[in-house]
């Protein structure tokens, strides 16, 4: 079995966002970090690959990334969590993209690694966590032409089809497609597992495939910022949180907090 994993490197979640004056994302080594929900599907695949028949050598997971040069931190903490192999597609014409040539030029590097061998398996994150589109899945499958199963809890694979477990609304559905497919899953499906030393250390020299457009066949004019259906005109910081009121209470603890809630338009 072979399962690539998109990941993304996304500013940390806990950081000041800010667009750069082209109404860009800025992102920087310094707080940039991977998807937190890209680790999950990191996860997910390699259970995954462990639970499959054969040896674990029979199977390979690979993350795959879309991004600057500092996107490669994102592959190496990926390398640190357990998978196999990873790839960068890193071009200067890429900055700005959409989802929709994100998702375009991911399609054309899963297709690149599917010449070497059959991939069985793409596996995300149910979102990144700097835009929360959660789109690039179901892109992913439209570019591919694959069935696509989305927000997974629980997936299996089992004789050439994929099955999977979500809940919507309270209820449970159950939803299978044959190989090769596209699954998303959400943050219930498994706990990341915490590297050990000797993975941290080794995944600093683990060798990352680069990939360029070029080596895609994705033309130049089919993203960046010039080719996205969508721009940021402007943006403002958000505002600072309004100070902690903290209201001793003397017996009119009750008529404070009725206060405070009808200035607020509560009640």
């Amino acid at each position: 079995m072979r399962v690539v994993v998109p990941v993304k490197y996304v500013p940390d979640i806990q950081s000041d966002r800010r667009f750069d004056p082209d109404g860009v994302v800025v992102r920087s080594s310094t707080d940039g970090t991977l998807n937190e929900l890209d680790e999950v599907a990191v996860e997910a695949a390699l259970r995954l690959v462990e639970a499959a028949p054969g040896e674990r050598t029979d199977h390979q997971v690979i993350a795959l990334t879309v991004g600057p040069a500092d996107a490669e931190l994102a592959l190496r903490k990926a390398y640190q969590l357990g998978v196999d192999n990873a790839v960068h597609v890193v071009d200067d014409a890429i900055a700005g993209s959409d989802y929709f040539s994100t998702a375009a030029v991911l399609s054309a590097a899963v297709g690149r690694l599917a010449q070497d061998e059959p991939v069985d398996i793409v596996i995300t994150g149910m979102a990144a966590l700097d835009s929360l589109g959660s789109v690039v899945p179901s892109l992913l499958a439209a570019n591919l032409d694959w069935p696509q199963l989305l927000i997974a809890r629980e997936l299996t694979v089992d004789g050439g089809v994929a099955s999977i477990e979500r809940e919507l609304d309270g209820v449970s559905e159950f939803q299978s497609a044959p190989l090769p497919v596209v699954v998303s899953v959400n943050d219930h499906i498994a706990a990341p597992r915490y590297p050990n030393f000797s993975s941290i250390i080794a995944a600093r020299t683990k060798a990352i495939d680069t990939l360029s457009l070029a080596d895609l066949g994705v033309g130049d004019l089919e993203v960046g910022a010039g080719a996205a259906g969508t721009r940021v005109i402007s943006a403002q910081p958000r505002e600072p949180k309004a100070p902690v009121v903290i209201h001793v209470d003397d017996g009119d603890g009750g008529t404070a907090l009725a206060d405070f809630l009808i200035s607020r338009g509560l009640v």
